[in-house]
């Protein structure tokens, strides 16, 4: 009964894929990189054992890097575009808004500049996501968009801009380094500063790689997590770790398919760094299927730390499994209730299927080196690979039971969620609001 667990503490199967998918370099949306990354995962699951092993494409907005720059006073100020930008030259007063928390936006911003930090402080009730911010400043008439970074190191963030029905910004949009932030505030504070962003918006393809293991039942499960990266870095952690651990669950799980009384899919997504673009695809490909999705373990974000963290998004089911994954090895695991909108759950949970977003414990707000040159695969360890692929491997045969039960809940009772934990307004801005 626990040879499997031996295996998986030996097995290289997904580290392998995880080394596979860093070395490839550009996964950006839509590029070539990305394809290669489909086909390495399709191949991952077919060696694993699984079923069906294929790929669904899909057309996206491309989005492709040329040079950016903020130049003030006779002085070339280092950054990188935000994806999906606008191919765009502007000029303004540069203004610090600080975190640029929604009440900082209220001035009229016309004719500026503004940077914001990349996180909030430690009093405020939620994190605000860059885009939030962006279209904050948009509203708010700002000529450009400055993010930058509240990790040392010299590291300008990225992050994409843009909406679902306009998936190119409207204003230039770049990040900067923590260093080059205070820079600008040190010396620049006021003065006129000009943001130039070159780039290309092609027309793309990206797609999504789907296998499956299991009874073939109406009701599935599905396990996730997106293959697509930033451009500007390896990927490792994200979501590189998401893939590997998709594949090496699909191995398991393909060596204990006799103890999976529910089907259980596997859909790796591409372009989910450019607005969830694969997952939503997904989701609207079910449509009214979406009711025999018993839940979603979405993975966005492991390996880096040891101790799994599950958002749960208030199903006190899955708050439930997850401790008892964690009782029953003796490991630690952390659970949040609170919503997340901002991964691949996100398409099938807002509409209310259960669903976690399955990442790790680290210090502090914020992303750390993720979506900066330093997410690289030196940052992460096999061990912590295999040790939560026992535990995620042990989640899902338990979820795929015939007893478990794990209702779906109303959109109207997540509409009020957000509007309680004044997500809402934030979501309306950015376009998000599905309801």
């Amino acid at each position: 009964m626990t040879t499997w667990i031996g295996e998986t503490f030996t097995s290289d199967f997904g580290w392998d894929l995880l080394e596979s998918l860093v070395d490839v370099g550009d996964r950006m949306a839509g590029s070539p990189g990305e394809r290669e990354a489909m086909e390495l995962t399709r191949g991952a699951f077919e060696a694993a054992g699984a079923r069906d092993a294929r790929i669904d494409t899909f057309d996206i907005q491309g989005w492709e890097r040329g040079d950016s720059a903020v130049r003030v006073d006779g002085t070339t100020q280092d950054c990188i575009a935000l994806p999906r930008s606008p191919s765009a030259t502007a000029t303004g007063e540069f203004v610090d808004l600080g975190y640029g928390l929604p009440e900082d936006f209220d001035d009229d911003l016309s004719g500026t500049v503004v940077m914001v930090s990349s996180t909030v402080p430690d009093y405020y009730e939620r994190f605000i996501h860059r885009r939030e911010k962006y279209y904050h400043a948009v509203e708010a008439g700002a000529e450009a968009f400055v993010f930058a970074n509240h990790v040392e190191g010299c590291l300008p963030p990225t992050g994409s801009v843009g909406t679902e029905e306009a998936p190119v910004g409207e204003i230039p949009a770049v990040g900067v380094s923590k260093e080059v932030g205070a820079r600008l505030v040190r010396r620049f504070e006021g003065e006129e500063t000009t943001v130039e962003v070159n780039c290309e918006t092609p027309d793309a393809e990206s797609g999504n790689v789907h296998a499956e293991l299991g009874p073939d039942t109406e009701e599935e499960l599905l396990v996730t997590g997106h293959l697509d990266a930033h451009d500007i870095a390896e990927g490792a952690w994200d979501n590189g770790s998401g893939t590997a651990m998709a594949a090496e669950l699909a191995r398991i799980l393909a060596n204990r398919e006799d103890e999976l009384d529910t089907r259980v899919r596997f859909v790796v997504f591409g372009a989910e760094e450019v607005g969830l673009v694969g997952s939503t695809h997904e989701s609207e490909r079910l449509g009214d299927d979406r009711a025999n999705v018993r839940a979603v373990v979405n993975h966005d974000g492991v390996v880096f730390g040891r101790t799994l963290k599950f958002d749960t998004h208030g199903f006190e089911e899955l708050e439930a499994a997850a401790k008892a994954v964690g009782d029953r090895f003796d490991h630690p695991v952390s659970t949040n209730p609170e919503l997340v909108p901002h991964s691949d759950h996100w398409p099938f949970t807002r509409w209310g299927v259960p669903g976690y977003m399955v990442s790790c414990e680290t210090q502090g707000r914020g992303r750390g080196w993720g979506h900066t040159f330093a997410d690289t695969l030196d940052k992460l360890e096999v061990r912590n690979l295999r040790e939560q692929a026992v535990l995620l491997a042990d989640l899902v045969v338990n979820l795929a039971d015939e007893g478990t039960e794990i209702p779906h809940k109303a959109e109207s009772e997540m509409a009020d969620r957000l509007e309680d934990e004044d997500l809402a307004a934030g979501m309306r801005i950015t376009g998000d609001w599905p309801y």
